[in-house]
């Protein structure tokens, strides 16, 4: 019935400030008629049609300084009277006497100034402010009953009782699914510790009997950090699904609004739909958006803190027995706040980092369910070419295997559309449009010739799978790939000083054949400087300053770099040092170089035929006696 009422008032009041325009918008076209009726003449055409006895009745305002004359009698309205209008010309004292000559009926109009003046200063000011008055009296009532949570049937969404302000008291958190969210921990491969540790979290939700019965409380919330596209929010959802309760969803950014309170606001109705809804799961992604570290300085977010005070409160406030769990997303866990990161809000932080060689398997086993594919395909050969990558990126190297298969016209994806789809994903889709002339396929064909002897010259390097000279999308005009046969999780300082001469083995074969460098080598100078930085300033492998941390890393998920911590002497010395070892990579690259000269040479005519080479044949060759490759076509396969 009060919503019935509401409707009621918010019509009529809609229709009232209808009527008052229509009203407005008739006075002002009658006005507009009215005017557009008068014909306006010269002062001298109006004592000319005066002594010519055209003018019957005239009007003076002596407020306006307008003289408003007729050529007949306006009080006849059947009659067609032409209405004109001049103005007074000043002191002319033989108007009167003329008019009267003439025996034309006239008037005069002298206006109270008394009565302009409030009219004026009720139109000009008192009308402005009145309405502006109204409409923020009623735009802040309807504010604070949407803070306060008084009126959940508003949305704000239209109308003049909104004013269009897009829900500001309202959380916007979707429900994904009312029971269920379709997905389970069957859906989540690659990641077995931290579905184990949310495992009993969907337990207690689902039996928190057993738990109570011994004296055990479900963690308020978890906090899931990792890099991007590893399956935060994919686990959250098994969650909710493992438990069978309601998830509610909502980004971080959601919070952040233009209006000071209004981020409170929507996290008092966030934890208020919760508490109707428990026992269910709230997921907040992205939560570094609204949960970063507090600081006394004075360039503070009023608005940010108080969202982030009424998240810390609410936490702290609602019944750990009724089941509700917070759970949070973030690839920047150490920009968060310790009071939110504190055991009894998050109680626990669980990785979510980037899967292992069996984890990678896992994946694309799940993701290759929906694809129909050839018998017979290796899906141990992509996980072992993608160390590295994300679950994200590891569907998606799936889909474009499809795609390949869909573009080839097949009916299956076959092991070769899966081994292209991964340097799709790495390198990009082959360039049609770009063409190397002879020279500068040579010199590719020489540059990655030279990475893979060096690789293969290394005891410590993992092998190489392939090369190629053809261009890529990414602007790679070629590349040498490496996989190594086991997974690895820790890396000497010799291995590094070897990944370090591999990267320079492309500049060196330029060095060595055609007596100058290209520009081609700038990514594999970026790479061997990165590796040669680290050493030094993060795992303490140089003698000259041992076992020292002379830089910090900067969000490790998101492949941010190392920031020194040191002083500028020291910053210079650390200079000197990074440039001797990648220069030492690159003296060894070039010892390497000369010893299998002649390899270097065979090898890239071999690969300027075929254009791809794969690792089994390059290692033919290489540890070939006779010194001659096969003759094969020279078109690339």
């Amino acid at each position: 019935m009060e919503m019935d009422n509401k409707k009621r008032r918010r019509s009529m009041f809609l229709y009232v400030i209808i009527a008052v325009a229509l009203i407005f918008a008739i006075q002002q076209s009658a006005s507009l008629i009215k005017q557009n009726s008068i014909k306006s003449v010269s002062y001298s055409e109006f004592l000319t049609m005066v002594e010519q006895n055209k003018v019957k009745e005239v009007n003076l305002n002596t407020g306006t300084g307008k003289i408003t004359f007729a050529d007949g009698d306006t009080s006849n309205k059947d009659a067609n009277v032409q209405v004109y209008e001049t103005s007074l010309f000043p002191n002319d004292d033989g108007l009167v006497p003329l008019l009267q000559k003439h025996e034309v009926k006239f008037s005069a109009q002298i206006p109270d100034p008394s009565n302009d003046m409030w009219l004026y200063l009720l139109l000009s000011y008192g009308l402005p402010i009145g309405v502006i008055v109204f409409f923020g009296w009623r735009l802040n009532r309807r504010m604070k009953k949407a803070a306060d949570g008084d009126d959940p049937s508003m949305n704000f969404g239209g109308g003049f009782g909104g004013f269009g302000m897009g829900g500001l008291g309202k959380s916007n958190a979707k429900i994904v699914g009312e029971k269920e969210t379709g997905i389970t921990f069957a859906d989540v491969a690659g990641q077995d510790e931290a579905k184990e540790s949310l495992q009993e979290i969907a337990s207690f939700l689902e039996n928190p009997a057993k738990y109570t019965e011994i004296g055990a409380r479900c963690p308020r919330g978890a906090l899931l950090v990792g890099p991007p596209g590893t399956g935060k929010t994919l686990l959250a959802k098994a969650v909710a699904g493992e438990a069978k309760v309601p998830f509610f969803q909502i980004s971080g950014s959601e919070f952040v609004e233009m209006f000071v309170g209004r981020g409170a606001a929507k996290v008092r109705d966030l934890f208020k739909q919760a508490n109707e809804k428990a026992p269910c799961i709230v997921f907040i992604d992205e939560i570094d958006t609204v949960g970063k570290r507090r600081d006394a300085g004075l360039t503070t977010n009023d608005e940010r803190e108080q969202t982030l005070n009424q998240l810390l409160t609410e936490m702290d406030g609602f019944d750990n027995n009724k089941g509700i769990v917070v759970l949070g997303a973030t690839n920047m866990p150490d920009s968060l706040d310790i009071a939110l990161t504190r055991p009894g809000r998050f109680d626990r932080r669980i990785p979510v980092e980037l899967p292992d060689l069996a984890g990678r398997e896992a994946i694309l086993k799940i993701h290759a369910n929906d694809v129909k594919m050839e018998p017979g395909v290796d899906l141990s050969v992509v996980a072992r070419a993608t160390p590295g990558a994300s679950g994200a990126d590891l569907a998606n190297m799936i889909n474009e295997a499809a795609l390949r298969a869909v573009r080839s016209g097949h009916r299956l994806v076959s092991q070769e559309d899966l081994v292209e789809s991964v340097d799709v994903v790495i390198a990009g889709e082959k360039k049609k449009s770009t063409v190397l002339s002879e020279h500068e396929k040579q010199v590719v064909a020489y540059h990655e010739t030279g990475h893979a002897i060096v690789a293969a010259s290394q005891k410590g390097s993992a092998p190489v799978s392939k090369i190629t000279i053809v261009p890529r999308t990414s602007g790679a005009l070629g590349f040498t790939m490496q996989v190594d046969e086991d997974e690895h999780f820790l890396t000497t300082a010799k291995e590094m000083r070897e990944k370090i001469a591999v990267l320079c083995g492309g500049r060196a074969a330029e060095e060595l054949i055609f007596g100058e460098a290209t520009n081609g080598a700038s990514n594999d100078i970026q790479k061997a400087t990165q590796i040669a930085r680290a050493m030094v300033t993060q795992y303490g492998m140089t003698e000259k300053f041992g076992m020292v941390a002379l830089g910090q890393q900067r969000n490790r998920y998101l492949g941010g770099g190392s920031e020194l911590t040191c002083s500028e002497g020291t910053a210079e010395n650390i200079d000197k040092e990074v440039q001797r070892l990648v220069e030492e990579g690159h003296q060894t690259a070039l010892e390497v170089l000369r010893a299998h000269r002649f390899k270097l040479h065979e090898i890239s005519r071999y690969l300027q035929r075929k254009e791809t080479v794969t690792g089994e044949e390059f290692m033919r060759i290489f540890t070939r006696e006779d010194g001659f490759a096969p003759n094969l076509p020279t078109t690339q396969q």
